[in-house]
């Protein structure tokens, strides 16, 4: 199977990956994760597949895997931090250092930049997901679009901000 029949495949079975990925536990983030097993598939070099299906289950599955483990290190990440550097220590500041904001500002207006340079749907259905955590489905039915739609806006809203940062990263 070729690349453009894997994603024929994802495509004809969209809802039973989501709904694999609701009954392993993903719950909200499982449009989130069958968006970025459709990015893993689109950037998937072209070569036979034996069986497409079971390969998308088991990318879902490995997703689903990678996810909890992010989840468990940052819960210990941030109890470990907390546990460190958690108190106040007199003479010192608990704001950043002004560079560090005047760095963050920069940055700040370069995404906001990029973003106000993509149609403006796009960069509204960025906001309401990443910043307001609005669900995909949830956004598609207020702005009465299709899910697609959403995930289609969503993949030009992160291709700007990737754009921008690497234009950060260079400078």
């Amino acid at each position: 199977m070729t690349k453009a029949g894997l994603e024929a495949v994802f495509l004809e079975n969209r809802a039973r990956l989501l709904r694999f990925l609701f009954a392993h536990g993903a719950g909200e983030a499982a449009e989130d994760l069958l968006q970025e097993l459709w990015i893993k598939v689109s950037a998937t070099p072209p070569g036979p597949i034996g069986a497409p299906l079971s390969y998308l289950f088991r990318a879902a599955n490995n997703l689903m895997v990678d996810r909890h483990r992010s989840l468990r290190q940052a819960s210990v990440r941030e109890r470990d931090w907390n546990e460190a550097f958690g108190t106040t220590f007199p003479g010192k500041s608990d704001e950043p250092s002004g560079e560090r904001t005047l760095i963050a500002r920069e940055a700040l207006g370069v995404a906001q930049a990029a973003l106000d340079n993509i149609p403006g749907r796009a960069a509204a259905i960025f906001r309401r997901h990443r910043i307001d955590g609005i669900g995909q489905r949830d956004i598609a039915a207020e702005m009465n679009i299709s899910i697609s739609t959403v995930e289609s806006d969503l993949r030009v809203a992160y291709g700007a901000l990737l754009e921008a940062r690497r234009r950060i990263d260079d400078a």
